[in-house]
């Protein structure tokens, strides 16, 4: 494509994203013109428009053609967005330079120096973390994060002065091929989209090659026990890091005090005593363990990273916190995947032990739904109360025989439920005193602050 010299519009097809609107907004920042379609107005897309950004939700090629230059327009593609979408086929079939999102990021990101996340669960809250060390250190840093950071309310950070950026690598459609880091983190490899790679073992595949790519001299940290092995790329040092297993980077005397972490985290040359994670969750020490192996990696000093933890606030919709009284405790996350729900809620009953745990869960996508009925059940099992939904489609048509029902059936519990989003909120007097867990990638969260009044309400009588 043309160099960004020669562009003078960027225009967005599903600006709405949560990383199509962090490139948005970095373009409106560097001085260009950016507009974009989105199917359906959101809190982050009315953001945009106070921004300056123009944003609209109907399909609609004819004002696409009046308003757009092909000779100076970069159009962004995100490939949730349909082949058949009207203003789609106007663009390709006018000659407009039209890029994936993650060959812009790729691109971006070539011009300075880059610390990448790579995972199928855990790389959004690491890559806000590492954001956020880096940002709060000598280094300073941008950002290009998949979810709204709670220390800086937006998914993206801008530095006047520092080259280091800090980027989520996504796996899906294999997107994360399109970047060439100088230092990498895989927090995990699990079975995922397999609409997309067909089996487990091309998404190994895929890792290894994203491995390949990190710029010699560089360094990748890799989770204990994946399989990514020095001969991926010998050009480069390999870390691994855990929780509390053997590893380069990995915590010592873990401790729960008054809802904080404490721990000391070890690392290749030395050890930082008492690191204190205010926010919540074991999984989320797992995660500042590989994010502090990125900054400590790129020049980070110790006293810094120690620093910065102590002050990290989370993201939201990752164990977020929405609502606390003494009868009730509302957490708001993202967890879509069986490794992902097992983490959640292994976290929440060791946190709140002994509180009765009830889960709202909505599954995404119909085959994600259909590969991982068995083990979405085996998980959710492990609630003491559960609340199952519709499944949320997002880009996908209906698969014949999947629904809800292929989990709910398996679940191994006695109090559980099939009901529909659109009857969840005149349900919630059913609601037990303990934790309140809602789950999914889909549009709970659109339900979270409604349930959140209901609780408040009956807090006060």
């Amino acid at each position: 494509m043309r160099g960004l010299n020669d562009i003078t519009q960027v225009y967005f097809l599903g600006i709405g994203g949560i990383g199509m609107s962090a490139l948005a907004r970095w373009f409106k920042h560097a001085g260009f013109a950016v507009s974009g379609y989105d199917r359906t107005e959101t809190d982050l897309t009315k953001e945009l428009v106070a921004e300056g950004i123009a944003v609209h939700y109907t399909d609609e090629p004819g004002m696409v053609a009046t308003s757009l230059d092909k000779n100076t327009c970069l159009v962004v593609l995100t490939p949730a967005v349909p082949a058949d979408l009207a203003e789609r086929i106007f663009l390709e079939q006018n000659g407009f330079t039209i890029k994936k999102r993650s060959y812009v990021l790729g691109m971006i990101c070539d011009e300075g120096r880059t610390c990448a996340v790579a995972g199928t669960h855990g790389k959004t809250t690491v890559s806000t973390m590492t954001a956020h060390i880096l940002k709060s250190s000598r280094l300073d840093c941008s950002a290009f994060l998949g979810g709204i950071s709670k220390n800086y309310q937006t998914n993206l950070l801008l530095s006047a002065d520092s080259n280091w950026m800090v980027a989520e690598a996504d796996e899906f459609d294999r997107s994360f091929l399109q970047l060439h880091p100088d230092y990498a983190a895989i927090t995990s490899m699990d079975a995922d989209h397999l609409d997309i790679y067909g089996d487990h073992a091309a998404i190994v595949t895929s890792f290894r090659e994203f491995v390949g790519q990190v710029k010699a001299g560089g360094a990748v940290v890799v989770k204990k026990g994946l399989a990514i092995r020095q001969e991926q790329n010998q050009a480069i040092s390999h870390f691994s890091y855990s929780l509390n297993e053997q590893a380069d980077f990995c915590a010592l005397n873990i401790q729960l005090k008054d809802e904080a972490y404490h721990f000391d985290l070890r690392h290749p040359n030395g050890l930082i005593e008492d690191m204190q994670l205010n926010y919540p969750g074991l999984l989320n020490v797992e995660n500042v363990i590989a994010a502090s192996a990125l900054a400590l990696l790129s020049g980070v000093s110790e006293e810094e990273v120690k620093a910065a933890v102590a002050t990290y606030q989370g993201v939201k919709r990752r164990f977020d916190i929405r609502f606390r009284s003494n009868e009730y405790i509302l957490i708001d996350d993202y967890a879509h995947h069986p490794a992902e729900l097992k983490a959640t809620i292994s976290s929440v009953k060791a946190m709140f032990a002994g509180r009765r745990v009830t889960g709202i869960f909505q599954p995404h996508l119909f085959s994600r739904t259909k590969d991982f009925a068995t083990e979405f059940a085996q998980e959710l099992s492990q609630l003491d109360e559960l609340f199952l939904l519709d499944i949320y489609p997002a880009r996908e048509l209906p698969i014949p025989g999947v629904d809800s029902k292929l989990v709910f059936d398996q679940v191994q519990l006695k109090n559980k439920q099939l009901v529909a989003k659109a009857d969840l909120l005149t349900r919630t007097d059913e609601l037990k005193p303990g934790v309140i867990l809602m789950m999914g990638a889909g549009d709970i969260d659109l339900l979270v602050e409604r349930v959140s009044t209901f609780l408040k309400q009956k807090a006060n009588g």
